[in-house]
């Protein structure tokens, strides 16, 4: 039995001491949970065809909008986006979107803004939304969420110009770090760009599940096994869509540990610039390597460079076999997965590093922030219109 399994085979009470309810179960049930929301996309396909059916025509300018996970979520899916619908695409962060929104939006130009939110309550969310759909009538709305009950599904139920998929209330993580909402989010989003030739995407799901199962299993063993090394930093890279798993990585390791692990991440050549002096002994340099030729030579470049350099204890390789690093993470599979669709998949790595960390640290994965700075729907704040 690997490591993630024997947590989610814990009694009932050791799993309420532990802060262990939720999170091992959430982090787990992810390629299963995929299946679920594939179907949902099926049975909503021709409804979203016909409120979408401008981007079709590449009318839109699309911005991919969330806040924190919920941002990454467009950041792996921009560039899948706009070579399957042939517009415009950009993930664009709530948070800037609540205070800079003149500065983002252009007269005369239209809009269709696809909001991802866990919650749907995030202070940033229902405020843009709100303030859109009031004074941008050249903005249409997607709001994709996991709570039937969010502010802003109530919001997009009630106007026109919106509309609101709500994906299965098992991705709706009660715990405080995103997990099955995350890639399952990303998953509906992988779908929605392939809305006119659906089939496509179905067998590229069936090798994202098998090389899925592959991580819990092995990546659950290695999580493990580097949780209990004591390091503590981490660093995370990947290039084009692989860069969004980083992001996310060093997010969930970040998080569930508190802040006691040190957390980065960059793009594979960014990490040059100037990064590259924060990486020392104490560092995890995890990168999560590209399936694409070109792109490749670049991953496996740095590896190498990182290892003749000395400048980290251990190297973690996803998605590859490669000498370079002391650790790899790779099936079959992965093969036959574009980087496009990778970040749901990689993340897992992240994610159960970040628990099996928590858990070295003494922490409860599910309330990791026992002074309760970060909460699992961030707080209440003013809102300025």
């Amino acid at each position: 039995m690997n490591p993630l399994s024997r947590l989610i085979t814990l009694s009932d009470t050791e799993k309420q001491e532990h802060g262990l309810v939720h999170t091992p179960a959430e982090i787990a049930q992810q390629p299963a949970t995929w299946q679920t929301t594939y179907r949902l996309f099926a049975e909503a396909k021709s409804s979203l065809a016909e409120f979408l059916r401008p981007g079709r025509e590449g009318q839109w300018t699309i911005y991919l909008v969330g806040a924190g996970t919920s941002d990454y979520v467009g950041q792996a899916l921009s560039n899948l986006l706009r070579q399957r619908w042939g517009c415009e695409v950009r993930a664009v962060a709530s948070t800037d979107l609540l205070t800079n929104r003149d500065d983002l939006l252009l007269d005369g130009r239209r809009y269709l803004w696809i909001s991802f939110s866990r919650s749907g309550d995030s202070p940033e969310g229902v405020a843009v939304l709100e303030q859109a759909l009031a004074s941008c009538p050249n903005v249409r709305h997607l709001v994709v969420s996991c709570n039937a009950s969010g502010k802003m599904v109530e919001l997009a139920r009630q106007s026109k110009e919106a509309f609101a998929i709500v994906l299965d209330d098992a991705v709706n993580d009660r715990s405080l770090a995103m997990t099955s909402s995350f890639t399952n989010m990303l998953v509906f989003g992988q779908a929605l760009a392939h809305l006119w030739e659906p089939d496509h995407y179905e067998e590229t799901l069936a090798h994202m599940a098998v090389a899925a199962n592959h991580m819990l299993d092995a990546g659950s063993h290695l999580a493990y096994e580097l949780a209990g090394k004591g390091h503590r930093q981490a660093c995370f890279v990947g290039a084009g869509g692989l860069r969004s798993a980083a992001q996310e990585s060093a997010l969930k390791l970040l998080e569930l540990t508190s802040g006691r692990v040190l957390t980065m991440s960059e793009t594979t050549l960014g990490l040059r610039h100037g990064p590259m002096s924060a990486l020392n002994m104490q560092t995890i340099f995890t990168s999560y390597v590209s399936t694409g030729e070109k792109r490749q030579k670049y991953d496996l470049d740095l590896l190498r460079e990182i290892r003749a350099k000395e400048v980290v204890r251990t190297i973690v390789a996803v998605g590859v076999v490669d000498s370079a690093s002391d650790h790899s993470l790779h099936c079959a599979a992965f093969e036959h997965i574009d980087d496009a669709y990778r970040p749901a998949v990689d993340i897992l790595f992240g994610q159960m590093l970040g628990l099996f960390s928590s858990i070295e640290l003494g922490l409860k994965p599910d309330s990791p922030s026992p002074k309760g700075v970060i909460s699992r729907v961030v707080q209440k704040f003013n809102i300025y219109s």
